[in-house]
């Protein structure tokens, strides 16, 4: 058989029996060298990723930003490779003479590194891999060991094989290296003069030389982080795979990261809760990457987001005339803040009014806000002002927030009517009929039952956890949630950390735990996440919209299949949506 032969024969096997469309492997970019003109890659990056299951593609330099970002969309995972010094200007510091830079490839390697981060997406620093990881997050680096450093290093700059080791390293016990490699003196290689000085904010040291040099960081925060200093890959020229748990993580964390890429692209994606229109009265604009902001247009899209229920937040205040009168304009002040901010985004945000609108412009590639009202001291005394709200597109009310109000008894108040008032029975009613949903977050446990009571149709929780796991009367408790969820409403898990766990200290761990939970109380028909970002919601690993994505993942390791992920992550919310507005 010649090999034009083979090739057809090869062809056939591979397509016989098996559905091709449905094969996912995760594509491992990794960064390419450049050197005289050329873009290079040696065979051991690309041998190691494909050993360990991943379709590997490699990064030229180029300064083309848009490129960038759109061959990020594509990626599951990262290596950067190894290569020339980074330029001391990029560090702030002037060169010493031993500097060979390479121009070409800092820049958007530095620039990749950041929006990678923005992501969640999984990334191997190698060599120089992890100095631009340094670099670009905001550690230092030495721009030559032999000169800078304090200690006399030993020969980090090896002449033997490049797949035999030269030296140990130390690794730390309670380390992703030492999970993975199961040792605590691994025998490394080593290739450099530059290195690692101190570990950026967010990430800590993993290995160490015996001259005390850095040669591991990860990351602390919860990112699918890894950095070394040695060359991991070169081992497989030898035929070692002492090295490949390095690149089976990898793998497995992209793989990961591209299964929730999938679902997303797919279903809705909603928060339920979110408070930034309050920073919108600050002057703060949703188009802009804002720092200070846990939900905007870009973490919207990083996190791979679809929906988000902004509401028009008022504190309880004093209950005369003029105080009344005052909120009922503050709310419509905010309501017309997120149109306004919401159609500075030159057509890539909309408001939306029904879940049709939601899938709409989902397929369009545009951003979802809907708007609702926290508190319904919104609407003074005047039940007329519900059917006004609910025709500027409010979505959902909810009822009370810290604070007894005319409408019902807050989790935070003096009891003043043992639950709903006549007004507010009333106001639920009205709300049922306009077809604008009834939200009990922040609700006593008195006018929830109430509220269940006199709702005729489906309610919401739009920003609470359980009360089993963290004892907080903001929380509902199992028969609370029971209840909900035989009547077909939702809870929404809230991201703010006093209602997850008591200490206040709690982490993404604890919300996925408190999402499991009202999962098998509730059924997974009944769950959902408003996260309270900008209210006070986000957590390590959850810090804002661009954590989403990340959260997936969680869920997914949890045992969480596509169709569950879809109903939690949305389509639980807007069937009960559905079901108030008639639909």
């Amino acid at each position: 058989m010649n090999k034009a032969q083979q090739l057809e024969s090869g062809l056939r096997q591979m397509e016989s029996g098996t559905d091709v469309f449905n094969w996912h492997v995760p594509v491992i970019g990794i960064s390419g060298n450049f050197r005289e003109g050329d873009c290079t890659l040696a065979q051991a990056y690309y041998m190691s990723v494909l050993e360990a299951g991943g379709s590997p593609v490699v990064i030229p330099s180029y300064d083309d930003d848009k490129a960038l970002v759109s061959l990020l969309e594509t990626l599951d995972g990262i290596v950067l490779s190894g290569g020339a010094d980074i330029d001391p200007d990029y560090l702030g510091e002037e060169p010493l003479d031993c500097v060979s830079v390479n121009p070409r490839r800092d820049r958007q390697e530095l620039t990749l590194v950041r929006l990678a981060m923005d992501r969640q997406i999984p990334v191997l620093g190698i060599c120089r891999g992890i100095q631009v990881l340094s670099a670009a997050l905001g550690g230092k680096l030495y721009q030559d060991i032999k000169t800078q450093h304090d200690r006399q290093p030993i020969e980090h700059s090896q002449t033997i094989a490049r797949g035999l080791p030269s030296h140990n390293v130390r690794l730390e016990k309670d380390s992703l290296l030492y999970g993975l490699l199961k040792t605590e003196n691994l025998a490394v290689n080593s290739f450099h003069h530059q290195a690692v000085r101190e570990a950026p904010a967010g990430f800590r040291v993993t290995a160490v030389a015996p001259d005390g040099i850095i040669e591991g960081i990860e990351s602390t925060s919860f990112r699918p982080v890894l950095g070394v200093q040695w060359h991991p890959e070169c081992f497989i020229l030898e035929n070692d795979r002492t090295m490949m748990p390095i690149f089976s993580w990898l793998v497995e964390q992209a793989t990961l990261y591209g299964r929730a890429k999938k679902l997303h692209s797919k279903t809705i994606i909603l928060d339920s809760h979110c408070d930034s229109p309050m920073l919108f009265d600050e002057g703060a604009r949703f188009f802009e990457k804002n720092p200070k902001m846990l939900v905007d247009l870009h973490k919207m899209t990083a996190g791979r987001q679809d929906a988000s229920f902004m509401v028009a937040y008022l504190k309880q205040e004093e209950r005369d005339e003029a105080s009344l009168k005052a909120a009922v304009s503050k709310a419509d002040r905010l309501l017309d803040l997120i149109e306004e901010r919401i159609g500075e985004c030159n057509g890539k945000a909309a408001i939306a009014t029904t879940p049709q609108e939601l899938w709409q412009n989902k397929f369009k590639g545009v951003k979802s806000v809907v708007k609702g009202i926290e508190n319904g001291y919104a609407i003074g005394h005047d039940i007329d002002n519900v059917d006004r709200f609910r025709s500027r597109g409010v979505a959902y009310m909810t009822l009370c927030h810290n604070g007894d109000n005319d409408i019902c008894d807050s989790h935070k108040g003096n009891q003043e009517h043992n639950g709903l008032s006549d007004f507010g029975k009333q106001v639920v009613k009205r709300m049922n009929s306009v077809g604008m949903m009834v939200d009990l977050s922040h609700a006593s446990e008195k006018s929830f039952w109430d509220a269940l009571e006199c709702s005729a149709k489906p309610i919401i929780c739009s920003h609470s956890s359980s009360r089993a796991l963290c004892d907080h009367t903001r929380n509902l408790t199992d028969d609370q949630m029971r209840a909900l969820s035989r009547s077909g409403g939702v809870a929404q898990v809230c991201l703010y950390s006093g209602f997850l766990k008591k200490d206040g200290n709690a982490s993404v761990v604890d919300a996925v735990r408190h999402i499991m939970h009202m999962i098998d109380v509730m059924g997974i028909n009944h769950v959902g996440i408003g996260s309270d970002f900008d209210g006070g919601g986000g957590l390590p690993g959850l810090e804002d919209a661009s954590w989403f994505a990340s959260l997936t993942e969680r869920l997914m390791a949890e045992g969480l299949s596509d169709d569950d992920l879809s109903l939690v992550w949305g389509r639980n919310f807007l069937s009960v949506w559905s079901a108030v507005i008639g639909l």
